[in-house]
């Protein structure tokens, strides 16, 4: 017989119903996580944040140090230039927007100048390692947890490449992923910051080591070519390096984020492709040429840049504005209606234009109707250390923190220049305010000198 009451029989069947619903509850709960999971992880427009845990920039020694009158010295021993020729590299050096304490190769000081292989390839070896040396340091990251490198150099492209280079240095470990960029020109760096961008997008939890660097003594120019003897009078010795990370767990000590890149291209038209040009001149000696065209290349470039910027990042009253001349402009043809160009003052703090002279500087600050304040960490940075090629932006950005003007939330745009021809931009948003008192770089000790009256 069974012993069960009705009752005891319907409390059982409703704990079984009730156990039954959590259960089913559970699991269906257990499905939407892994569901949305795995939505997360296959959904493709997920991107991961990208971090600036720190940067150095290489200051050389100072014997490397260079005045204008030891430039020009050095020029004259090799016997090679005429004398119109030196007289238009010191012109050109009045006006450069150089100072007296710019760095040169020690080889390029020389006694004559000792242009070789062997001495370029010391000279960037240098300038890599004291850069990298001085961010591992300031962000404790071991050298073996790297897992990507990127480094670029427009002029010097050695074999075994330059990034092989710096793997042999410190010993990486054997999968480590690694790129050399060369023949980009001085907009390169920001070329090998969006290329480590996009490989931390699909290799998760790790670092990448961005070295962006020019090499003097490979690009030294002994012919008489004027269009190619600008390039001695405004290049000189520099490098950065850039530690990124996709670690969500190095957002609380990392400096910055990145939030845009923005490149572009116009080198499908053959006048902004020629504007300069690696080649020999008509005596076989190799130089870079910077033509005529080089400035409306620039201008053409800029154009489409922070046309495709603005969309990112300008304020909607300033994109209406905008695209209400554009409409103007394309109606009304036969009208002369100036071309609107959007204030990006509303939309940066800082400001990082690439030091690619005095002229390139003049003409931004006009185009974008720009401060004497903006422009301080341009024209500061071509005076104290010259056009550092690719890595001058961050040689400003450097500037803007030893002055201690970086405060939580800050955009900075760093904006470059290169041989193809093409502009590129990066757009950082500071997760911290950078103390100067705490934070050291190549400009701590001299920083009360800037800004200085630019002597032309």
């Amino acid at each position: 017989m069974f012993s069960n009451s009705p009752t005891t029989l319907i409390q059982e069947t409703s704990h079984h119903n009730i156990s039954l619903s959590l259960w089913w509850l559970t699991t269906f709960h257990l499905i939407i996580i892994i569901i949305t999971i795995i939505i997360i992880i296959m959904n493709p427009k997920r991107r991961r944040h990208v971090y600036l845990l720190d940067f150095a920039c290489y200051k050389p020694n100072p014997k490397c140090m260079c005045t204008k009158d030891m430039f020009l010295q050095c020029l004259k021993s090799t016997g090679r230039f005429q004398d119109e020729s030196l007289d238009f590299q010191r012109k050109i050096l009045d006006k450069s927007g150089l100072g007296q304490r710019t760095h040169m190769p020690e080889a390029l000081l020389e006694i004559p100048p000792n242009i070789c292989l062997a001495e370029a390839a010391k000279e960037t070896e240098s300038v890599m390692v004291g850069a990298i040396d001085e961010v591992l340091m300031k962000t404790k990251v071991k050298a073996e947890e790297i897992g990507i490198i990127v480094t670029n150099c427009s002029l010097l492209n050695t074999t075994p490449s330059l990034s092989s280079m710096v793997v042999n240095h410190y010993r990486l470990k054997d999968d480590i992923l690694s790129y050399n960029l060369s023949g980009m020109g001085c907009s390169a760096g920001l070329v090998a910051i969006d290329l480590a961008e996009r490989l931390l997008q699909v290799h998760p939890n790790s670092y990448a080591l961005v070295i962006s660097t020019e090499n003097i003594n490979g690009g030294s120019y002994t012919g008489n070519n004027r269009s190619m003897l600008l390039s001695n009078c405004l290049f000189r010795m520099g490098g950065a390096a850039v530690l990124l990370s996709n670690l969500n767990s190095d957002s609380n000590r990392s400096k910055y984020y990145l939030k845009h890149i923005v490149r572009t291209h116009k080198g499908s038209q053959d006048y902004c492709y020629n504007s300069v040009m690696q080649k020999e001149d008509d005596d076989n000696i190799t130089g870079v040429a910077l033509s005529k065209d080089i400035m409306s290349s620039a201008g053409q470039a800029l154009k489409a840049n922070i046309s495709t910027l603005g969309i990112y990042v300008l304020p909607r009253m300033e994109q209406l504005k905008f695209l209400l001349n554009l409409i103007a402009r394309k109606s009304f043809k036969k009208m002369v209606i100036k071309c609107y160009t959007p204030d990006f003052k509303l939309a940066f703090e800082h400001f990082c234009i690439h030091t690619g002279g005095k002229a390139v500087q003049d003409e931004m600050q006009k185009t974008l109707e720009l401060s004497d304040w903006h422009m301080e960490p341009s024209r500061m940075s071509l005076y104290r250390y010259g056009n550092t090629s690719s890595s001058s932006v961050w040689y400003e950005l450097a500037y803007c923190e030893a002055k201690g003007r970086i405060k939580k939330g800050n955009r900075i745009w760093q904006i470059a220049f290169g041989s193809g021809f093409k502009c590129n931009s990066a757009v950082w948003c500071a997760l911290r305010t950078i103390d100067p008192k705490d934070e050291k770089n190549l400009w701590t000790n001299e920083i009360s000198e800037f800004p200085t009256d630019i002597e032309n």
